[in-house]
């Protein structure tokens, strides 16, 4: 069989990471040391450096294919095959080539080399993987639409991971060393800004991570290792379920603090043959805890805890356990050394166990749950019935005494009806059965006949053995009969947790779904979540939830049949049926979940009248500042410019008289734009802003809201192709206004404003562009408070209103505004608006997130254009 060549993959974390440059340097490695090395494809990108690395090695001539207007290069793959070098360099892996190419995707051509014994090294960036698609367009808005199977570059034999910080990513980009000078702020502001490198970044880490944990597992599986190998410093912790949880997952907690990359792993071993006297709620909070401090939590059933709790450990190479200090009392380790002890002594050197003292040592464990089954009273009288009828109802049919064979037949038919009475009834109707049945078998078919005396030997032997046999039999029969019955109930609670649990998953946090739930799985005809006045000692109902319209409500748990504590003063009541002990720990779930929902949502309601207050006092605050100050500056220089017209005593010429009017005017016009802004704050706070939402071009909306700005202070650029977006056009006009006023207020004189437009996805966006001294990252958030200005404006130059409004107005038309920087120094503002008739894919590929951050996805052909406004 000839051999498969081996694949070399540089991940890349983004596109310009340098993943091509760490190819063609290992390319470079390799010629020196004598390897036949051939590059395949390679697409520099008009990179300087990139192109300087491709000198002095052997390049494959490319394919050239035509395609519609133009003729395009793909890979010659049969040329490389026919060339039959030892290494290929291929790069972007995800690459789709163009129709008429022998194979549809380049991971296929790459798939044929290898097949022909040739090594491979390609390039590939973490948001080309298949998997990955979905949540790389959800942090950068872009669709990928070249990908790879993750499964072809899991299998590559080597992957290096080539990572860059998303500071010096930009930097490269700002310097031109990725992109063309026309492309870098386009692509700085979309697809490369520091947030979305940051989520990129950390999606390869993780993915790499897996990988190579992957392979750790791999190689330990293949070599048979048992021992934990001390690569990341993984803890287990052994919960019961007890209260002492908590203690020892925080400390688990302090000990991963202590070592950088540590994970915590939360196990709780649960015996198979049903519940134990764990609390569900403790579990419950336990789960959240262990969650919150990064760690994970696991659900294992095994009967031997010690070695399921070590199976475990090693199986995850962790490479330390906590446990609690044993609850049970001393007379208790007759039976036993206990848990801890046991998993010390069996742990080995490869693992250490760690056992923490707690609050709850040497207070006991709870009595476990009871096995018995509910066999019901149809089958318990069936099986009496059967126990004590059946053996009397046989004995006149078998009339005659039996010796030798007939006298073993006779048992036989006995012990069937024994086992019956077993299956029907359990342990106790088949005991009887059997003891019936034998005094029988010696009274009626054992010599001498009709008495209590055995005179022969082997009769003797026989009804002993059916004895035994019967209980034996009955005991096995009714053993297995509760293991079933015990199945099928914790089948069934299992299920209701996860029910429950995936509940809390999706959101589904109301408290009539959750009663609407617990009601439905119980059968019950009425529940309520009742809450008590501890100055009244009086019962509330909080939230209720019935079958019938005219169900007897609870308002008490004295009106209950079945009742919960929740905490002190919450109860959860049902109505209906009494419930037996067993169904009550799952009810103690729902519990637990209605209490973390009541203080979730008490939580949450005081958190928003709090924020409303605060912000209402804010308001006012700065709304009195305003008016005593901002408001009276424009008012001031009316009443004085209209004194000095009234004024007798002065002779004002007609160029003084139109100086006065002029700023009579201007601080009308000033005074209209702040109350008109206070008023527009007004109706955001008082949340009565209804937006006309409809199909709107931009370039009609946008020039109009330019009025009022001084001519040639802005650039405007809305191309003709970009579609219609879906918001109000009022608001809108007033939004757009604001944003340039504020830009070419902040901007240095003789510095146009930039306004451009452009489509992404099912977006457009709207940046308006400054070249002013910019904003700290800090403060990018507090411009758009209300009465909010930054730096060392003057009083009475506005009360900080305009952004403030703008994005208010944006966000009530579902889109968004927010501030950037301008590549070069100043700010960038950016508006985003929904398309009005839905989206297109973006172009993927290396280069493809710049080019769909710059180019326009056209999503409808304007039927009429007005041409807007150039050069303003």
């Amino acid at each position: 069989m000839a051999r498969r060549g081996k694949l070399r993959i540089y991940l890349g974390a983004a596109p310009g990471v340098g993943k091509t440059y760490a190819m063609l340097s290992e390319a470079h490695r390799r010629v020196e040391r004598g390897a036949d090395l051939v590059v395949a494809l390679v697409e520099h990108h008009d990179r300087p450096r990139t192109r300087l690395l491709l000198h002095g090695l052997e390049e494959v001539p490319r394919l050239r294919l035509p395609y519609r207007d133009g003729v395009f290069e793909e890979m010659d793959t049969e040329a490389v095959l026919r060339r039959a070098p030892r290494i290929a360099l291929v790069d972007e892996l995800a690459h789709t080539n163009v129709p008429g190419a022998p194979r549809e995707k380049r991971w296929q051509d790459i798939e044929a080399l290898l097949d022909a014994g040739i090594d491979v090294i390609s390039t590939v960036n973490i948001q080309h993987l298949e998997s990955l698609g979905d949540v790389v367009e959800s942090i950068t808005g872009v669709r990928q639409r070249e990908t790879v199977p993750d499964e072809i570059v899991r299998r590559a034999d080597q992957i290096e991971l080539v990572d860059m910080a998303p500071e010096a990513l930009r930097r490269r980009m700002a310097h031109g060393n990725i992109y063309a000078p026309d492309r870098v702020d386009a692509a700085l502001s979309h697809y490369f800004r520091p947030g979305n490198l940051t989520a990129l970044r950390e999606l390869a880490l993780l993915w790499t991570a897996d990988r190579v944990d992957a392979y750790l597992q791999q190689y330990r599986s293949e070599h048979g290792i048992r021992s934990t190998w001390h690569a990341r410093e993984r803890i287990v912790v052994g919960l019961t379920g007890g209260p002492e949880g908590s203690t020892l997952i925080r400390r688990a907690a302090r000990m991963a603090a202590k070592s950088s990359g540590s994970e915590i792993l939360a196990v709780y071993i649960a015996r198979s043959d049903g519940l134990t006297s764990a609390s569900p709620r403790e579990l419950a909070a336990q789960r959240t805890l262990v969650e919150q401090l990064g760690g994970t939590f696991h659900h294992v059933i095994g009967d031997d805890i010690p070695s399921a709790l070590l199976d475990f450990a090693r199986g995850v190479n962790a490479n330390q356990i906590v446990l609690g200090s044993s609850r049970r009392k001393s007379w208790q380790y007759i039976f036993g050394p206990g848990v801890g002890a046991t998993v010390a002594r069996e742990s080995g050197s490869d693992i250490d166990v760690h056992i923490v003292t707690h609050d709850e040592v040497a207070k006991g464990r709870g009595l476990p749950a009871a096995r018995g089954a509910r066999l019901g009273r149809s089958r318990l009288l069936a099986g009496w019935l059967i126990g004590l009828l059946g053996p009397v109802l046989l004995t006149p049919v078998l009339s005659e005494p039996a010796e030798g064979p007939e006298f073993a037949s006779d048992v036989l038919l006995f012990l069937s009806c024994t086992v019956i009475a077993a299956l029907a009834g359990g342990l106790y109707p088949g005991l009887v059965s059997a003891a019936v049945g034998s005094m029988l078998l010696n009274y009626y078919f054992a010599k001498p006949i009709q008495q209590w005396t055995i005179d022969q030997g082997p009769n003797i032997v026989a009804i002993v053995v059916f004895f035994a046999i019967a209980v034996a039999v009955a005991s096995v029969v009714d053993h297995s009969a509760r293991r079933t019955q015990q199945a099928a109930r914790l089948r069934a609670e299992s299920e209701t947790l996860t029910l429950l649990a995936g509940s809390v998953l999706r959101g589904e946090d109301t408290l009539g779904a959750l009663l609407e739930r617990a009601r439905e799985t119980f059968g019950m005809d009425c529940a309520a979540l009742l809450e008590r006045d501890r100055e009244r000692r009086t019962w509330s109902c909080v939230g209720s939830v019935a079958v019938r319209e005219d169900a007897t409500p609870l308002n008490a748990p004295e009106d209950a049949d079945v009742d919960v504590p929740v905490g002190e003063d919450t109860m959860l009541a049902l109505s209906g049926r009494v419930l037996p002990a067993e169904d009550r720990r799952v009810l103690t779930a729902f519990a637990a979940h209605a209490a973390a929902l009541l203080d979730r949502q008490r939580l949450k309601n005081e958190a928003m009248r709090a924020h409303k207050l605060d912000e209402g006092n804010r308001i006012r605050t700065a709304l009195l500042a305003a008016v005593s100050h901002d408001l009276r500056t424009p008012l001031a220089a009316i009443k004085a410019s209209v004194s000095s017209l009234r004024s007798d005593d002065v002779a004002w010429s007609e160029e003084d008289e139109a100086d006065l009017l002029e700023s009579i005017e201007q601080g009308a016009d000033r005074l209209d734009q702040l109350v008109g802004n206070l008023l527009d704050m007004s109706r955001l706070q008082t949340g009565t802003v209804e937006p006309l939402i409809r199909a709107i071009d931009l370039d009609e909306v946008v020039p109009r809201a330019l009025g009022g700005i001084p001519e040639g202070s802005v650039e405007l650029d809305i191309p003709e192709t970009l579609p219609f977006v879906a918001a109000d056009p009022g608001l809108l006009e007033r939004s757009v206004a604001n944003i340039v006023e504020n830009a070419v207020k902040y901007g240095p004189a003789g510095t146009p404003v930039q306004v451009r437009a452009s489509a992404l996805g099912n977006r457009v966006e709207l940046r308006v562009v400054d070249r002013g001294r910019g904003v700290p990252d800090s403060e990018k958030d507090r411009i758009f408070e209300p009465f909010q200005r930054f730096g060392d404006t003057p009083r009475g130059d506005g009360v900080g209103l305009g952004l403030a409004v703008a994005r208010g107005f944006a966000e009530a038309m579902r889109g968004t505004l927010d501030a950037e920087d301008t590549p070069g120094g100043g700010l960038t503002m950016v508006l985003t608006l929904p398309t009005a008739a839905g989206a297109q894919d973006a172009p993927a590929g290396e280069g493809g997130e710049a080019a769909a951050a710059q180019e326009p996805a056209i999503t409808e052909r304007k039927a009429a254009h007005a041409p807007g406004a150039r050069g303003r």
